[in-house]
């Protein structure tokens, strides 16, 4: 058996089901849940109807590398999105949505045997691979099974919880192989803007580590049409960065088109990435099925059902948020689809895990304790006092789960 597999924590969902595995939820109150990031709104039709008028496609062995058909509609669509020009031969890979592909790249980049580099004294170090903190935690899995140790960039509160990469220390920098950046981040959807995709460029460049990108949550935002978040590939392209050297974008139709289970994005940028990362995925068995590939260039290449997908969000965060902020340390996010909920310290003593416990139990409503989500850094879990609630199902039965979480407050208090 891999001895690395000893490594890897217990998943966040299974660790709150063990949490939880004594609490009989009030049967007075039908069970709502904001515990699980899955899109919840319906799947559009047109993505649907390709799906039914490709079948045929079932008979066929997939190519790794996609669809020609395919790897257009995607590079039309980050230049249509980000104003970046890709090459689609060489600049970009379909993958079986972004979360496989986030722990494969881990195994493709990560060198275990690394030691150091010529001048350091760094003989008996492991590569590090970088993480936001809280995270997704795909980002640690992959690192631990690919030989590396993780090191984590907790969020700053000041900052609308965005990571603070100012507190890595130099030593931590000359270590990192591969730094995970999350923008819109999960779970506190706060976005980077330029000047700091500018200092990780500068880094990358002296370090020589390579950035993986995860966007995957980039068109579900507050902002007005025609202002959405500034993505890595469009960061790289105002700074000048041809060829987006050392940088790889990661993204996923699954939050975009409401089709968690069609299993499908894309990776893009650097070409000696993606082309070390297309050798790997041919021995990986990832192909994505020719059924899925129609389905999806049918989706990139339609913008309505985004712009209508974005719009129930909006409406559903416009009626949700000021309710929780009366009495939550919440504010909207950058984008996303989650609030990051702070507990006040009367609630509970602020412990995110017994008010979660509190509200199952009596008002029938899961969400996800922040501490599950963070690791202990510099002497604190960044996660910790905080809950996280992903507003996935439709509005009512979100501000119905609102009232409930006013309600198990007042009664508290």
């Amino acid at each position: 058996m891999n001895p690395l597999l000893g490594k890897l924590h217990p998943y966040p969902f299974e660790r709150w089901r063990l949490l939880t595995k004594d609490i009989v939820p009030s049967p007075a109150h039908r069970p709502i849940s904001l515990g699980l990031g899955e899109p919840r709104h319906p799947t559009p039709q047109l993505i649907k109807d390709a799906i039914t008028s490709h079948l045929a496609g079932l008979a066929s062995y997939p190519s790794t590398l996609g669809d020609a058909g395919l790897r257009q509609a995607m590079a039309d669509w980050a230049h249509g999105r980000y104003g970046v020009a890709l090459d689609p031969a060489t600049q970009l890979l379909p993958v079986i949505g972004s979360r496989e592909a986030l722990f494969a790249f881990a195994q493709t980049v990560v060198d275990p045997t690394w030691r150091g580099r010529p001048g350091a004294d760094l003989a008996k170090d492991a590569p590090i691979v970088l993480c936001p903190n809280p995270f997704y935690q795909i980002y640690e899995g992959a690192a631990l099974l690919a030989g590396a140790e993780t090191a984590f960039a907790n969020s700053d509160p000041a900052r609308n919880f965005a990571a603070d990469w100012s507190a890595v220390d130099a030593a931590t920098w000359a270590r990192t192989q591969l730094m995970f950046v999350c923008s819109p981040g999960n779970p506190t959807g706060a976005v980077m803007p330029l000047d700091e995709w500018r200092t990780l460029f500068e880094l990358s460049d002296r370090h020589g580590f390579v950035i993986a990108s995860d966007e995957c949550y980039s068109e579900i935002y507050f902002a007005p049409e025609g202002q959405a978040p500034l993505g890595a590939l469009d960061a790289a392209r105002q700074l000048g960065r041809a060829g987006f050297r050392n940088l790889l974008v990661f993204t996923s139709l699954s939050k975009r088109s409401n089709v968690p289970g069609l299993r499908s994005g894309f990776v893009a940028g650097d070409a000696a990435l993606v082309k070390a990362f297309l050798h790997y995925r041919t021995y990986h068995g990832s192909a994505m099925s020719p059924v899925v590939q129609a389905a999806s260039e049918a989706a990139w290449r339609d913008e309505a059902h985004v712009v209508a997908n974005r719009a129930q969000y909006r409406r559903k965060f416009a009626r949700v948020t000021p309710m929780l902020s009366a009495r939550l340390d919440v504010r909207l996010p950058d984008a996303g689809f989650y609030l990051w909920a702070g507990i006040p310290s009367h609630l509970h003593g602020g412990d995110d895990i017994a008010f979660a416990r509190g509200l199952l139990a009596q008002y029938n409503v899961t969400v996800l304790p922040g501490s599950l989500l963070a690791r202990e850094s510099r002497g604190i879990n960044p996660g910790a006092g905080r809950v996280r609630l992903a507003l996935v199902a439709d509005t009512d039965e979100c501000t119905e789960a609102a009232e409930r979480i006013l309600a198990y407050i007042q009664s508290l208090s």
